[in-house]
């Protein structure tokens, strides 16, 4: 086993290198912080921010709501599934210590220091697995936290980086289960990574698992000790699971009530594409992200050829790194690594696997000694095979095999020094070092650059975010009325940056309820229905006791088509309390008009929606798509109908990319293009004296536009029908992280309803909640004047359970191993502590 020294050697050389290439990379890219520009991911921005934010928030006791339920986020939504899959992760915690509007730069350090906490990590594994030179392990160890999926893919989505920790961490507990060591600091690392985020420790714990495989068939143990490795490494592995329990079952139970997204089939990508994504300077979100460094593909590929490791563990290394790159390309083994269902976004989301798995045998490689010449040039004809068939891909830049060709000769001239004396042993560690610091410090330049090209791009927190939270916390007046932030946003989750208590909200576990029941009210969505966004819409401020409203200009950043200049205001408006009461009977369910549905959630007509005539340019007749719906593309058409003088004429049209113009009004944008993006119902101006409404579309994609489009409200029934929501709603109302207390006026009868979803979890006067199309409601009580009702994430009760049993199964663990170790007395051997299989004689540590 190597010593202490070398180990931490190893362990600050890869989290040095990690670090250094990553802000190189970034400042030539001008990437935050070292730029004006974000990481971003399309149409969410730097959607994990406000997450971020919102932990800041809660650590200092400055939320609305807290662990169980988000009051800030889509009119109520539950936190905890967000909270075990965003910010459980102990490095999450550090954003606590930074100013709140530094939180973008907090963001990016925790975000640096995963990555080189995982890079330290695999060169402790390393090292542990097998002896060896220990700047080799390290600059491997650097290899792996920088590989194409770190830094391309999983360096804007924080959450998946624990992942990349998580390997190396359960490889070494698997070690320890194998040997019969840390019996109770391993059940606990599995608990931590778990719960840190259960998606990517999934994937982790297969891949552990294999190598747990690997070292038991190459090990030569006898049948008893494979045995009792197993068995220690699954009790590991299920005591562990169960105590993150907790936050595992409500995050699982999460995504089983959250709005499903896109359902896309697996399409493997072409190998020509696959092979490309092994060299530097390419990219493809639909494509597995492999680049290591040519350095770490030279020994992976020269493993096979290094007859100085024995056969059996040659063979099996080399046997698994194919076996799990090809599982990647099929259907089935695709879907037992993403947990059996086909994620949203890239469908190689396990790649960071195969790249631990490459440099495992890169080291099993280099471990037994420097490869012979045989091995080397074996090596370099695989590489430069795989590097010849990358070119049949269209991702291949002009950059890429010029990068190559460079990191493949310093890594080849390394080798060949290795073994050669001390100064020469230096030089090939520069070599080694330096090339795949250079590689690593480019590749991540340009995949900065290529999703800036890309994908949307968003300024870190400036005056805008600043000027946002100022207005909202002078307009707050929560939980007498709901101040929105505004439909114009920086993020999906801007009421967790700015502040406020909106209706926008983005989350893999958004409630299905949410989503579908914002569709109905003429609401719009992005990311297949994930993103909800905030609707302005007078009708439904007051359905969710909005009493005021953030507007201002668009985010220069999210490429508006014009410039926008206005200043960031706030507008009020008489507002319901949040818990108001309907009449008896039960409501008629939604149909497909959102602003019939919008009156039903009011109670009251406010809509005037005539039936309307499109024309296009030419003054022609336009066809219908389905019974519903008017098929337009790109040109000019116009739309008319007719309206009382005075009403707000407003339109829907969820499926338009384009613009709309009342009369000579302004322009309004529609980004609508179904399924993944709706449009959002919009204001165009007042109804003219004529009563006459003139609408011109400008689409400038295909899409359709619903036969009753226009809906005219009239101001004056809405008022009418907002007071009389205050006369008979809830006199006092008292809010918390966990429910909602409301005080009723004496003799209330019909149906209490509380402006927030019904996601699962609400129960009211000690059972479950009812819906009132899809709010929270219950009867009111029989001679009471007051509501309590409660939420509780589904499984936060199981999984408290499921906790504390394991936690009782690992102090009794803990409890029978000391009373062994006490029995067996000072001067015996611990249990089944097998010696390390050495194989070839070892290189001393350089």
């Amino acid at each position: 086993m190597p010593t202490s020294r070398p180990r931490l050697c190893a362990g600050s050389l890869a989290a040095l290198l990690t670090v250094a290439a990553v802000c190189v990379g970034d400042a030539v890219a001008r990437v935050f912080p070292f730029g004006p520009h974000t990481r971003s991911v399309n149409d969410l921005g730097n959607q994990f921010v406000p997450f971020h934010a919102r932990l800041w928030d809660l650590l200092h006791q400055n939320a609305d709501g807290g662990l169980l339920l988000n009051w800030s986020s889509g009119y109520g939504t539950s936190f905890l599934p967000d909270l075990g899959t965003y910010l459980t992760s102990p490095f999450a915690l550090l954003v606590g210590v930074f100013p709140r509007d530094r939180i973008d730069l907090a963001v990016y350090v925790v975000t640096v220091l995963k990555m080189a906490s995982a890079a330290a990590l695999m060169a402790l594994f390393l090292l542990t697995l097998r002896g060896g030179r220990w700047w080799a392990a390290g600059a491997l160890g650097g290899s792996y936290a920088l590989c194409g999926w770190s830094v391309a893919e999983a360096s804007y989505n924080p959450m998946w980086l624990d992942g990349l920790v998580a390997l190396p961490l359960l490889c070494l507990v698997a070690e320890w289960a194998r040997t019969g060591r840390h019996r109770i600091a391993g059940p606990l690392l599995v608990a931590v990574v778990w719960a840190a985020n259960f998606y990517t420790a999934y994937m982790a714990t297969l891949g552990a698992a294999l190598v747990l495989a690997v070292r038991l068939f190459t090990e030569r143990d006898d049948r008893r000790a494979v045995v009792r490795g197993l068995v220690r490494a699954v009790c590991t592995v299920g005591v562990g699971i169960g105590l993150s329990a907790p936050v595992l079952l409500p995050v699982y139970l999460g995504t089983k009530h959250a709005y499903p997204g896109w359902d896309r089939t697996f399409a493997p990508a072409a190998w020509p594409d696959v092979l490309a994504r092994l060299l530097p300077a390419t990219y493809s979100f639909f494509t597995p992200a492999l680049f290591l460094g040519t350095g770490t593909l030279l020994l992976a590929c020269a493993l096979a050829f290094q007859r100085s490791v024995p056969g059996r563990e040659r063979w099996t290394w080399a046997g698994l790194v194919a076996g799990v790159a090809l599982s990647l390309q099929w259907g089935p083994t695709h879907l037992l690594w993403h947990a059996f269902a086909t994620p949203n976004g890239s469908p190689y989301r396990q790649t960071f696997v195969l790249a631990g798995l490459v440099v495992i045998a890169a080291w099993v490689s280099v471990s037994y000694g420097r490869p012979g010449r045989r091995a080397l040039l074996g090596g370099v004809v695989v590489l430069v095979l795989l590097a010849a068939g990358a070119g049949f891909s269209d991702l291949v830049t002009g950059w890429t095999y010029p990068l190559f060709a460079v990191g493949l000769v310093a890594a080849a001239c390394a080798l060949v020094l290795v073994g050669r004396g001390r100064r020469l042993a230096a030089l090939a560690a520069v070599l080694l070092i330096g090339a795949q610091a250079g590689q690593a410090a480019a590749a991540t330049a340009y995949f900065d650059r290529q999703r800036l090209n890309r994908l949307d791009d968003y300024a870190p927190w400036g005056e805008r975010q600043r000027t946002q939270a100022a207005v909202v916390a002078g307009a707050d007046g929560w939980p007498g009325y709901r101040t929105d932030p505004g439909r114009e946003q920086t993020t999906a989750n801007d009421p967790l940056l700015v502040g406020g208590q909106g209706g926008a909200y983005y989350s893999s576990h958004t409630p299905a309820v949410l989503t579908r029941t914002m569709r109905a009210l003429g609401g719009g969505w992005t990311s297949n229905g994930r993103a909800v966004q905030s609707l302005d819409n007078p009708v439904t401020d007051a359905v969710f006791s909005v009493g005021a409203r953030v507007r201002g200009p668009r985010d220069p950043h999210q490429g508006a088509n014009v410039p926008d200049d206005r200043p960031v205001t706030v507008s009020r408006a008489e507002a319901p309390p949040l818990v108001t009461v309907r009449g008896p009977g039960g409501p008629v369910p939604y149909g497909r008009s959102p602003f019939r549905n919008q009156e039903q959630l009011l109670g009251s007509r406010v809509y005037t929606v005539p039936t309307t005539a499109l024309r296009a340019a030419d003054g022609g007749a336009v066809a219908d798509r389905g019974a519903y719906d008017y098929r337009v593309g790109r040109g000019t058409y116009t739309l008319t109908a007719a309206c009382p003088a005075g009403t707000e004429a407003y339109l829907w049209s969820p499926d338009m990319f384009g613009r709309a113009r009342l009369g000579d009004g302004p322009e309004v944008e529609f980004k609508g293009q179904l399924p993944a993006r709706r449009a959002a119902m919009q204001h165009l101006g007042t109804v003219g004296g004529a009563g006459s409404v003139r609408v011109t579309l400008t689409p400038v994609r295909a899409g359709t536009v619903p036969h009753r489009a226009i809906g005219c409200l009239d101001r004056s029934r809405l008022a009418s029908a907002v007071t009389g929501l205050k006369r008979t709603g809830a006199t006092a109302v008292h809010v918390t992280g966990h429910g909602v207390r409301a005080e009723l006026p004496p003799g209330t009868t019909g149906t209490v309803v509380i402006a927030a979803p019904r996601i699962a979890g609400w129960s009211c006067q000690g059972r479950p909640a009812d819906s009132y199309l899809g709010l929270v409601a219950t009867p009111a009580p029989a001679g009471g004047t007051a509501v309590d009702c409660t939420f509780r994430p589904p499984g936060l009760r199981a999984g408290a359970v499921a906790g504390a049993g394991a936690l009782a199964v690992l102090v009794l663990g803990g409890l029978v191993l000391a009373h062994r170790r006490r029995g067996a007395g000072a001067g015996r051997p611990g249990p089944d502590r097998s010696p390390q299989h050495t194989g070839a004689p070892q290189p001393v540590d350089a």
